[in-house]
């Protein structure tokens, strides 16, 4: 049987990279485009096929994607440019096309003040004006189902684990260590009883596979596998770093002076609550890390 075909947009990436490998471990031919020639040699010691290249400047980007079935987006949830040339060069061709948002459409900016209680198990009808754009685009990959591509988007919330491409970590906790190495003790936004979602990388690459082997054209999947709060990972971090417990709580003002207005706010002060119940009903996903706590330290 011929093995599939598949581009990636965001391999030099934390979850593309990982879902790179794990696909070719698994018999997928895997192709990318970088931004940068340097990066080349690096994504094709992955074993991927990769060429350099600026994906609007493509002239022909039909061409570009006419030796792949499936092409995915982990390169970038908020560049409504660079998703309508794909859907543009993609309509009507029955092709394959999974596009990758991010838990931060759900985002409530709590200011890590109070817990949330709203789980999402579909794309939200209002978001914040800050991530109404990512929300606009998800929706205009859902829709293009109806102009003759297998569309679909896959909503990761918090990822944690070890990534297996270029980049083995991930934003959020690396960057609450960080920042508890350099005070010397770990930190939260406000009081740190938002709630996050989380999954972990290996659960969620295996969520790719399924989608583009099962996945309904239309379909929107979150994936998580659990929750915590921002605290209880603020006492992890203290404690395996072997601090003397004690937390910093940060405003919103100095949490944004730190690490800029979308991750203060979406990333780590706010309440993101999805279910993948969807997934796990319809593609059978069945994930199987579920302690993001334990993962800390590793």
């Amino acid at each position: 049987m011929k093995a599939k075909r598949v581009f990636i947009l965001g391999t030099t990436g934390y979850i593309g990279g990982s879902l790179a490998v794990y696909l070719l471990e698994r018999g997928y031919q895997v192709n990318s485009l970088v931004r940068k020639q340097t990066d080349v040699a690096l994504v094709q010691q992955l074993g991927v096929h990769a060429t350099a290249g600026i994906l609007l400047e493509n002239p022909d980007l039909p061409a570009l994607f006419e030796t792949a079935d499936i092409i995915i987006n982990v390169s970038d949830s908020d560049d409504p440019f660079m998703v309508a040339a794909i859907l543009d060069a993609l309509e009507g061709s029955g092709k394959t096309f999974i596009h990758t948002s991010g838990g931060g459409i759900l985002g409530d900016k709590a200011e890590g003040q109070y817990a949330g209680e709203v789980v999402y198990t579909d794309i939200p009808e209002n978001p914040l004006l800050e991530r109404a754009g990512r929300v606009a685009i998800d929706k205009a990959v859902l829709a293009a189902a109806q102009r003759g591509i297998r569309s679909m988007v896959i909503c990761p919330t918090l990822v944690y684990g070890k990534g297996l491409g270029l980049k083995k970590e991930s934003d959020q906790i690396p960057t609450l260590i960080r920042e508890a190495k350099k005070r010397n003790k770990a930190v939260m936004v406000g009081k740190g009883v938002t709630l996050t979602s989380n999954v972990h990388v290996m659960d969620l690459i295996a969520l790719y596979e399924l989608a583009l082997e099962k996945g309904t054209a239309g379909s929107f999947y979150y994936a998580e596998n659990g929750q915590t709060s921002f605290y209880a990972i603020a006492e992890r971090i203290n404690q395996v770093l072997g601090l003397d417990g004690e937390i910093t709580s940060l405003s919103i003002q100095e949490a944004i002076r730190t690490w800029g207005p979308a991750m203060a706010h979406f990333g780590m002060g706010s309440n993101i609550l999805a279910s993948a119940e969807k997934a796990r009903k319809e593609l059978g996903w069945q994930p199987v890390h579920n302690n993001l706590l334990e993962e800390i330290g590793l």
